[in-house]
């Protein structure tokens, strides 16, 4: 089963999912009317490597809160991805038992490769 997390206010996730043009085996889930859950972000560390690979570091609240100079390590990401949705890097596409993170354009041809395949 593939899916997406994603979240349906941002314009940036809602043309990705255009362009993904997920099947009917796509699970697509919302995370910000349905936020991650603990286990489901420990599935997404373990393959991603790190909570870090998963921050979003160009979120308004980690600017707003000087997160930048706090020098915060994998616990202190973990914390932020469990405590507000915008901290994640979105969307977050797991296809094929890969993890695509984020919204280059060559992120997201790779997700969508692997979704169609």
């Amino acid at each position: 089963m593939n899916k997406i997390y994603y979240l349906s206010s941002c314009d940036t996730c809602r043309r990705i999912l255009h362009e993904l043009a997920p099947g009917p085996d796509t699970e697509l889930q919302d995370i910000g009317a349905d936020p991650l859950s603990g286990k489901q972000l420990a599935e997404l560390h373990r393959l991603a490597g790190s909570y870090e690979a998963l921050l979003n570091k160009r979120a308004r609240l980690y600017a707003q809160r000087g997160l930048k100079d706090k020098g915060l390590d994998d616990a202190g990401f973990k914390a932020l991805l469990l405590e507000h949705y915008t901290f994640l890097k979105r969307p977050v596409v797991l296809a094929g038992g890969q993890l695509f993170i984020g919204n280059s354009p060559k992120t997201v041809a790779a997700a969508r490769e692997a979704l169609h395949t």
